[in-house]
Formats: C-alpha cells, structure tokens, sequence
C-alpha cells in the first residue's frame, strides 16, 4: 500500500458538548478521520465526522468507543451535582480502554486543581492547594492521568481551560445568562466582583489547542494551559458586548450563588463552594503552550463578535 492510500489515523471525541463538538469539527478540517461518542450517536449530522453510540462510563462502553483509535479526546462532562460521583467512574473505564488499545490519550481539564490562588496568575508550575470536593476530585484524577504516563501505562496529556465562551457555549459563566439578555434588552447577570481580571478560553481556543496536543505527542506527559487570550475584567467584556449590540446592558449582579439563567438551583448549590472563582482574580497564563507549539489565543474582541452572531441565530430559531 502506497504512502498515500495508507488509512488515515483515527480520532475519537469522548463527549458532544460544545468541546467536543468543537474540536470534532476541528479534527476534520485537520484531515483526520473523527467519531465523536456519546450515550445516544444520534445528534445532528456533522460532515467529515462518524457519530458513535456509547456509555463510557462502563468498561465495556469504553472499550467499543476507542476501539481503532490513534488519539482519543477525552471532553466528558456530567450533571454538575453528579461529578464527584461519576466522574472518577468514567477515568477508570476511559484509562483502562486506551490502556488496552494502546490509544493515546488528550483530557480536556478545569483550573479546579489550583483552588484558591488569592489573584496569582496561575501557571502550569502553580500549586495544586484545591480544598472543594469538585477541586480535589479534579487534582485526583489528573495525578491519576499523569501516573499512567509515566508507569508506560498510556500516553496522555492534560489541557486546561478557564471558563468557556464563544459559539454554542451556553452553560457557561458567560454564555446562556449573559448574551441572550444582552440581545433582547433582558437582565444580564454578573457574578461576584466583576471589575477583577477574569479569563474566558474561546471554545475554538479549546478545540485547536486540544487538537495540536492531539497531534503533538511531545507534548505528552504534563499540564499545558490552553491557549486563551489575556485576562481582563468581566465588565470590559460587558462593554464589549455593550458596543456590539448598540446599547447599555441591565447589569445584575450576582453576589452569591443563587439560581440565574440557565442555573438552577440545584446547580448553584453545588457550585456555591466554586463561586470563590468570582471573588478574587482568575488569571490564567497560556504563554508555555503558545511558545512551544507556535499558537496564537483568538482575540477576545473577536470570540464576542462571533459568540453574539450565534445567539442571534440561536435566538431567532427558538
């Protein structure tokens, strides 16, 4: 078989949530051939991408959905009062499958870990100081991650995001409370202290960062911060998105957990012991992955302009 009618290596997504399906998305127009997995395969159709039916939460799911696979993306999540529960169960059934298969493996990760910094720009080098039961959960599991890379046991790598924006991003901090208020002249929450410098990773940030980790298995054994643009305060992003929609916005702020916008209040008890986040600066620095894999985060300007483009449409198909 000649060099170019070998198979093309294979890329699974674990997860079709706005990572995941970002990054599937991704993966195509990098040539590669994708499944994106899930528990039902079922949701729209994605050219360049097979759709997969798995529960990889069980031993067997796992090991059906990276069956074949080259690199695997592991983009999980679960209900948030769910994940100290669940999410150790789906590492343990994810590890052991492409232990087995020999896949490499490239988990999306949280800033969880650092827990309470006091406003220190969070590195790579950052201690791991999480004392929340979701934080320590997350800093268990990645030293489990990073143990099995360096037993021999899997090739993997951790890439870590600040807080999600940006088209289909809807269950974020600055997704579904904040631009469909803004677009209709509603309320828009802002949370905790919102003049302190906060950083939001674009989801296409996301996607291309984990898809270069993904074809970059130098990288492998170690935290890479993904590539996200500098930090500034959540009131200059407000004004952002002021400008763009050519009017003020009816700010609300949020100056404890309670329920707003798509967060119930079952979300927001759990999320009560995460709300520090919003009361001391969340400065994270991408500048080790930019350096050494020659990535350039996307302007914040330009990840508004395109979020807002899609809540438009979002809107208007409601």
């Amino acid at each position: 078989m000649s060099a170019a009618q070998e198979p093309r290596a294979l890329h699974t997504v674990l997860g079709s949530g706005p990572a995941g399906t970002t990054l599937a998305r991704e993966l195509v127009c990098r040539g590669h051939a994708v499944r994106l997995v899930d528990r039902k395969g079922d949701g729209p159709a994605i050219e360049g991408v097979e759709r997969y039916a798995a529960d990889v939460s069980t031993v067997d799911g796992a090991r059906t959905a990276v069956a074949g696979a080259d690199v695997v993306y592991h983009c999980l999540n679960v209900g948030y009062h769910l994940q100290v529960e669940v999410m150790p169960r789906i590492q343990d059934a994810v590890l052991g499958a492409v232990e087995a298969s020999g896949a490499r493996l490239v988990v999306l990760d949280t800033l969880y870990p650092y827990g309470e910094t006091g406003g220190a720009v969070m590195t790579e080098d950052s201690p791991w100081k999480a004392t929340t039961r979701k934080g320590r959960m997350r800093a268990e599991l990645d030293e489990r991650y990073l143990a099995a890379h360096r037993e021999g046991r899997a090739g993997v790598v951790l890439g870590r995001s600040a807080d999600f924006v940006g088209p289909g991003v809807v269950s974020s901090t600055l997704g579904g409370a904040v631009f469909p208020g803004a677009l209709t002249g509603g309320e828009v929450p802002g949370l905790g202290d919102i003049d302190l410098p906060h950083s939001y990773t674009s989801i296409v940030d996301v996607a291309a960062g984990l898809a270069t980790l993904g074809e970059r298995p130098e990288g492998d054994g170690r935290v890479w911060h993904l590539p996200t643009a500098p930090a500034v305060t959540t009131r200059e992003i407000l004004a952002m998105i002021e400008e763009k929609v050519g009017r003020p916005l009816n700010i609300v702020t949020v100056d404890e957990p309670r329920p707003f916008g798509p967060f119930d209040e079952e979300f927001m008890a759990e999320y009560a012991e995460m709300f520090y986040q919003h009361t001391e600066p969340q400065i994270m620095d991408s500048s080790a992955f930019e350096q050494a894999f020659g990535v350039t985060p996307t302007p914040l300007a330009e990840t508004v302009d395109a979020t807002l483009a899609w809540y438009q449409e979002w809107l208007a198909s409601l």
